[in-house]
């Protein structure tokens, strides 16, 4: 089953391997479980009927909240033959494995300006009143931060009213406390909301393990508690609309509750979001930075100096003096035998961040850096906190570094701030085209709760509560606003950020960072509060949008639309200037026609700004020329089948692919073997297939090319399979 992730960064859930069979696997079930999605609501005892010609099927839950539908468990190959007998079924999912992926955020926010500022009872904004469930890995209620915050809640893992964190030595967890403090600390730390209600439900279990299925009945149990807002730190690396979780939260929104979703932890890569954070209606929310001191590193011979993510727990890196580089391999204590008063660059992998900064702290490194052991940088924490610094640099810094001799290098540091976090997720979603994430939260360095005290962690999870914990203060100040006006009220007045003079897409930012002491005094409302305007399908198109503006105001306002910046190839018909008296609202039609000779690049974006009177409110747009380039396959899962000799795979194909296989090739010469699978014109969304033992090769370890071709793109994954039994 496919892995999901709490959107943090914990070492020791990172290094990962796709194989079929594994020591460290747990044993495989015999049955499969699957989601299924109906049209309309179903009665159980309908359900029941549905599924009586197959008797190999059982029903396990009954959804009515969350969506429509129920969880089956039973042999695949019925599951599917229920998928293809009944007209009332749009989709059937796997049930995917989820794993678990303060203060000054809270300034940065204005949580603190917002505190100063009175609700219509004259009570200080604090979240008083506001109910917000966190889904997640569980609460420590007893933490004396969030004793008088918590209000009960559900396990759905154990399946009782104790949704405690785990503490089981060696799998315990902190994630669900950590986002709990966020929102709502009320002692030695203060959360964004402090007198906010927090209801945990437990969905994510020993290890931060938990399912669809447990995600989905933790927020049907959240719709029927009535919570107002509800947060997941916790998603996948498949990037589509439809996948339950993500239906699961529009359907939240439509009842009237806020949902929040971190955007993932993928990025700087676009076409990285995850679901849920793909789900059109819930809040979709990236990661910024607060105020950090970012240390580079300067090579004598080297023109440009490396950037360093420093590691969260380790010392600063305040180094007064050159110091010589020593290759320090994979960080084992026989590979640090020079490290004496030196920096030690030691290559990702084998060992933990923790294992590996202990092992050069102990053979006297001064410094600390790993690089990747994968394209690109990271970003982690340490488990316990170090008196060294210890930092990371992509695998292209550290395999230059480590291809030089006699390095000395020197340590300077820069101050940065609201830059946009480079491992935060960007879009846009695939198939609806649309802007995610919708905004961004400080997710770097975030001091918060867990089990026994206080950590530092970053990640888009921590992100999403500093949103959550504003929309309990939003909520606060105007209960009768809708989930939407909420969420317009926070893009409305969003900071769009700005790196070396330009602003990012806003498919990387949304309407930029939130500023909520500024959207609980919106008095005008614009939504919705992006846009999207479709694909290019013929010649001399016109798209049309309607926005709805209102005025909440005392007094009369005046609305007027700025032109936005010439673009070739693109022509815009606004509205005439309007003005609406207090409490009137009105649709505002706009018109973008497009002319695909002349525009340049498949997808064009920017913001059109509308003129509230004097204050300006920015609208992040999107459109699509053509087929653009996302990637054509992704959340590629490798698994034993049900029946002895037999795999399955699971595989997503966002737009559906002309073309799609599975390439096996020898991992010493790479030689190709054969197909495992192919198939042509296959349809878009995820796809599920068992491996008979007569279509295997040979018992042994092959290295896997999944590609997919759409539109004369051809996408790609590669990954060791594992077939057989293989003598190690």
């Amino acid at each position: 089953m496919k892995k999901w992730t709490l959107l943090f960064v914990l070492v020791f859930s990172l290094q990962t391997t796709t194989s079929a069979r594994s020591l460290e696997m747990p044993p495989i079930p015999k049955e499969r479980i699957a989601i299924v999605v109906l049209d309309n609501p179903q009665s159980p005892q309908d359900i029941q009927q549905l599924i009586k010609p197959y008797k190999d099927i059982h029903l396990r839950h009954v959804f009515q909240e969350a969506i429509y539908g129920f969880s089956v468990e039973g042999n695949p190959e019925s599951i599917e033959k229920l998928a293809q007998n009944s007209k009332q079924i749009i989709s059937i999912s796997p049930v995917n494995q989820y794993k678990a992926q303060a203060e000054e955020g809270v300034k940065i926010i204005g949580g603190e300006e917002v505190r100063g500022l009175f609700d219509k009872n004259n009570r200080r904004l604090t979240g008083k009143g506001v109910t917000v469930g966190v889904i997640d890995t569980g609460v420590d209620y007893t933490h004396p931060d969030l004793r008088r915050n918590y209000a009960g809640g559900r396990d759905l893992v154990d399946n009782d009213a104790d949704p405690m964190e785990t503490k089981t030595l060696g799998r315990a967890t902190v994630h669900g406390t950590h986002v709990a403090g966020i929102i709502a600390a009320n002692g030695k730390l203060k959360g964004v909301a402090p007198d906010a209600k927090i209801l945990a439900y437990r969905a994510l279990g020993p290890g931060g393990g938990g399912t669809t299925e447990n995600v989905l009945a933790a927020i049907e149990q959240a719709i029927k508690d009535k919570v107002d807002i509800m947060n997941l730190s916790l998603g996948n690396d498949i990037n589509g609309p439809d996948l339950p979780i993500s239906l699961a939260l529009n359907r939240a929104v439509d009842k009237g509750i806020v949902a929040i979703a971190a955007s993932g932890n993928s990025g700087p890569n676009v076409w990285t979001v995850g679901s849920p954070g793909t789900a059109s209606k819930a809040i979709s929310v990236g990661a910024s930075t607060p105020t950090l001191e970012v240390p580079y590193l300067l090579v004598k011979g080297m023109r440009d100096k490396l950037r360093i993510q420093p590691l969260e727990g380790s010392a600063k890196w305040n180094l007064d003096r050159s110091l010589p580089i020593v290759d320090g391999g994979l960080g084992t204590k026989a590979d640090l035998k020079d490290a004496m008063g030196k920096i030690a660059l030691i290559k990702r992998g084998k060992l933990t961040f923790s294992e590996k900064a202990k092992n050069a702290r102990e053979a006297g490194a001064k410094a600390v850096i790993i690089y990747n052991n994968l394209s690109g940088g990271f970003m982690g924490n340490l488990e316990a906190p170090i008196d060294i610094p210890v930092g990371s640099l992509s695998k292209k810094a550290g395999e230059l570094l480590k291809s030089k001799t006699d390095l000395l290098a020197n340590i300077s540091v820069s101050e940065e701030k609201d830059l946009l976090a480079d491992f935060s997720s960007r879009g846009p979603v695939t198939e609806t085209w649309e802007v995610k994430p919708d905004i961004v939260a400080p997710g770097v360095a975030i001091n918060s709760t867990i089990p026994g005290g206080y950590l530092s962690l970053q990640g888009t999870s921590m992100a999403a509560p500093h949103v959550a914990g504003a929309c309990a203060l939003i909520k606060q100040a105007h209960p009768e606003w809708t989930p939407d006006q909420i969420k317009a009220a926070l893009m409305n007045t969003a900071k769009p950020l700005v790196k070396d003079g330009k602003p990012y897409r806003t498919y990387e930012q949304g309407a930029g960072r939130i500023q909520v002491n500024e959207a609980v005094k919106a008095t005008s409302l614009v939504s919705p509060s992006s846009l999207r305007f479709g694909k290019y399908e013929s010649e001399g198109d016109i798209h049309k949008a309607f926005l709805h503006v209102e005025n909440l105001s005392e007094k009369p306002v005046r609305y007027t639309f700025d032109i936005p910046k010439h673009a070739n190839g693109l022509t815009w018909r606004f509205p005439l200037a309007f003005t609406l008296n207090p409490g009137e609202s009105r649709d505002a039609k706009l018109e973008l026609e497009v002319n695909p000779v002349e525009l340049k690049g498949k997808i064009h974006d920017g913001y059109l700004t509308i003129h509230a009177g004097s204050n300006p409110i920015q609208i992040p747009y999107i459109y699509v020329l053509e087929e653009p380039n996302y990637p054509r396959v992704m959340g590629f899962d490798f698994k034993d089948g049900d029946q002895q000799g037999t795999y399955r795979y699971e595989v997503y194909l966002p737009g559906g692919a002309e073309e799609f296989g599975i390439a096996l090739f020898n991992p010493d010469d790479f030689r190709f073997v054969g197909f495992l699978d192919t198939h042509q014109n296959v349809k878009k969304g995820l796809i599920n297939k068992v491996i008979t033992e007569e279509n295997l090769p040979p018992d042994g370890v092959y290295l896997a090319k999944v590609f997919a071709k759409k539109a004369g793109k051809e996408d790609f994954i590669e990954t060791m399979l594992v077939i057989g039994e293989v003598v190690r």
